[in-house]
């Protein structure tokens, strides 16, 4: 029997589903997650076996009951694709792919984005835009030819507009402008400093120092909230934020050839999907620019297992 399998990988999990030779569904596994990076591809690379082995173990549990006359099943399975967050650059998937390959998990072996991934699930005919926002931002579709066009997702330092990352940045960038006297301080200043257990904006440089993207992300939603209360500060971040994912939008159907009026986008990551904090006001924003919104649940792991199929 031939077997494929796809892989969407994160920093909190990695998840993988096994299909057969004609896409079905047979089993699923899960494992802690991973961040791709160039200086360490063995945390990925585990991640991804393990997740794997997991849905292996459930595949021949599932394929024996339907079959008790099967041997059994085992690697290498015929094709996998992992979607890996992190593996968007060239350097990054190969390194993973380096590490992956001497462990025989599949005849065929691709690596590269989980963005990819997800796209291939929202739009299995590459005819629609995905827009992420969760704790970093990007938009991905396809031009006429079929080749995948990527607008923002550079990461926090060139990217990320628009993020929780984001977000929580200018909250933060707020706090500190208002306790020099260049703005107004509101009422989000003292839910922040609260938030990040803090009892003075000076104490944040060493916060902020000491903290990983996801824990700056992490405050968005207190001023996504302050911004719905009428602060007026959040409410500047906040529309600031809507802008910028609504231009990464234009930016991909800019560049796919068209004037963007009547696409299709999903809206996914944890900003937007299953009613996000951020979901309505891009949603809106999006359909005053004359996009069309589309309710879709994304599952990246069966996306990954499709582009396994086809290539």
């Amino acid at each position: 029997m031939s077997l494929y399998a796809g892989v969407d990988g994160g920093g909190t999990r990695t998840r993988a589903v096994i299909v057969d030779g004609g896409g079905r569904e047979v089993a699923r596994g899960e494992a802690p997650g991973a961040v791709v990076t160039v200086a360490d591809p063995e945390a990925a690379a585990d991640a991804v076996t393990a997740a794997i082995g997991d849905a292996m173990e459930a595949a021949a549990l599932e394929l024996l009951t339907r079959d008790a006359s099967l041997d059994g099943i085992g690697l290498p399975l015929d094709g996998l694709w992992a979607g890996l967050a992190g593996a968007g650059s060239e350097a990054a998937a190969r390194a993973v792919t380096e590490v992956l390959s001497p462990r025989r998990l599949a005849n065929r072996l691709t690596v590269g984005t989980d963005v990819r991934a997800a796209y291939e699930d929202a739009f299995p005919e590459r005819d629609g835009v995905l827009l992420i926002a969760g704790t970093g931002s990007v938009a991905w579709g396809s031009n006429e030819s079929g080749h995948p066009i990527q607008v923002g997702g550079w990461g926090q330092l060139l990217g990320d507009e628009g993020s929780g990352y984001w977000i929580g940045l200018q909250g933060l960038r707020h706090v500190m402008t208002g306790h020099d006297g260049r703005s107004e301080l509101g009422v989000v200043s003292g839910e922040m400093l609260r938030a990040c257990g803090v009892k003075e904006p000076g104490d944040l440089v060493a916060w902020a120092n000491a903290s990983a993207k996801r824990d700056v992300a992490a405050l968005a939603p207190l001023i996504i909230r302050a911004a719905d209360a009428g602060d007026v500060a959040a409410s500047r971040i906040v529309s600031e934020a809507v802008a910028a994912l609504t231009d990464l939008v234009r930016g991909v159907a800019s560049r796919s050839g068209t004037r963007g009026t009547g696409h299709a986008v999903v809206l996914w990551g944890g900003l937007l999907a299953d009613e996000g904090p951020l979901a309505a006001r891009v949603a809106a924003a999006l359909e005053e620019s004359g996009f069309d919104v589309v309710e879709r649940v994304v599952d990246p792991p069966m996306g990954a297992a499709r582009l396994a199929l086809r290539s």
